[in-house]
């Protein structure tokens, strides 16, 4: 009995040490149903299930990216810094402390000196270290540090700036060659084109932000004329003087303002158009001031009502509302209420074809316009002045 015991005993345990050595070897050689589809999952074309959308998408991240790589060592950062004085009291104290001594009466106030500083953006426009930025970024300061994506700095020297375009040209003396930007036709810009910001935003550099033109000519923001680019990317404090680009890269605008109530991006940005940006860094690169016509007058659009009170067949024009004495309008004994509809060979029907013919006319140079006036046509010449910085 104890014999058939031990034998079945050997027995059994010889079929478990067979059985344990064999089952991985039948497991890993035979998978099972799910490991075999994950098996052939693994084995599948990566673009089998990548619908023709999503391979869009992929193709439009792959550009923006591209466009990152490209541009990103053009554009810089702009540290600025300048001492103010601030007066400050004496003694620290509290006017609603009964213990203060009677509060500040009879007390000096002294002055102190504090840093004051500033950051915006830039674009390397070549190789020899010059840099176009906004003027507001750099206006009233002391000591202009300029950063580069490598993170090298250099101290930069204004060149020149233009107050009513709102640009500043800068250089630097790079000891590494410089990546310039590509610069493109804003012409060209259309309502719907990719628009892309990189700049400093909020002191954030390199970053990257995109969305589309939502103006290609937006005008009566302010007195230089210009037609602004418009565009949702956001853009906050530290894009100034950056770029607007399109999707090849190329710069179609400077960054230069947004609308907004709360101070940040609500998807409404500005920026100038480089075709016109060109023109002001060429005169400043070669003569380091600008030198602009100018006639002295202020100008209304002409509503629907300003038309049929002032008896005019529809409401174009440029309506004079402010004359500045000493000035060639005035010399030239324009009035208030005179409507402008021509200047030279162009018609006028907004102040901005005006203003932007007499921005792009040269100082001294006689402009004959063409005025309604109570009801009669007059022709005068009227010869440009420089416009006061």
């Amino acid at each position: 009995m104890n014999m058939s015991r031990v034998k079945y005993l050997l027995f059994a345990g010889f079929f478990i040490l067979i059985g344990t050595i064999l089952s991985p070897i039948l497991f890993h050689s035979f998978p099972s149903n799910q490991n075999q589809e994950k098996l052939e999952v693994l084995r599948a074309d990566p673009n089998k299930d990548i619908s023709s959308g999503k391979k869009q998408a992929l193709g439009l991240e792959d550009a923006f990216q591209e466009v990152f790589e490209s541009v990103s060592p053009s554009v810089v950062s702009i540290a600025t810094e300048r001492t103010i004085k601030v007066k400050s009291h004496p003694f620290h104290f509290d006017p609603f402390d009964p213990f203060n001594g009677g509060g500040s009466r009879g007390r000096k106030f002294k002055e102190h000196k504090e840093k004051q500083g500033g950051l915006g953006s830039g674009i390397i426009l070549n190789e020899e270290g010059y840099i176009l930025t906004n003027e507001h970024v750099i206006r009233d300061m002391e000591k202009l540090t300029v950063k580069l994506k490598n993170k090298k700095t250099y101290e930069a020297k204004l060149i020149g700036s233009d107050t009513m375009m709102d640009l500043a040209l800068l250089k630097i003396e790079p000891t590494d060659p410089l990546t310039p930007i590509s610069l493109g036709d804003s012409s060209k810009v259309r309502v719907g084109n990719w628009a892309i910001a990189i700049g400093a935003p909020l002191g954030y550099e390199q970053s990257f932000t995109v969305g589309v033109v939502s103006a290609s000519a937006r005008g009566g923001l302010d007195s230089s004329g210009l037609g602004y680019i418009q565009t949702d990317a956001a853009i906050n404090q530290g894009n100034s003087g950056g770029p607007l680009l399109n999707i090849h890269g190329e710069v179609i605008g400077i960054n230069r303002m947004i609308a907004s109530q709360s101070g940040g991006s609500v998807g409404i940005g500005f920026a100038i158009p480089i075709n016109e940006a060109k023109k002001v860094f060429e005169e400043l690169k070669a003569h380091g001031k600008i030198k602009r016509a100018f006639l002295g007058i202020r100008l209304d659009t002409i509503s629907e009502e300003d038309a049929k009170e002032l008896n005019l067949p529809e409401p174009k024009g440029a309506m004079v509302a402010q004359i500045y004495e000493g000035f060639p309008a005035a010399k030239a004994g324009i009035q208030i209420m005179d409507v402008i509809t021509k200047v030279d060979d162009v018609d006028v029907n907004t102040p901005e074809d005006l203003m932007n013919y007499v921005r792009d006319a040269k100082v001294g140079k006689k402009l004959e316009l063409k005025i309604l006036r109570k009801g009669k046509t007059i022709r005068t010449l009227v010869t440009t002045g420089e416009r006061p910085n």
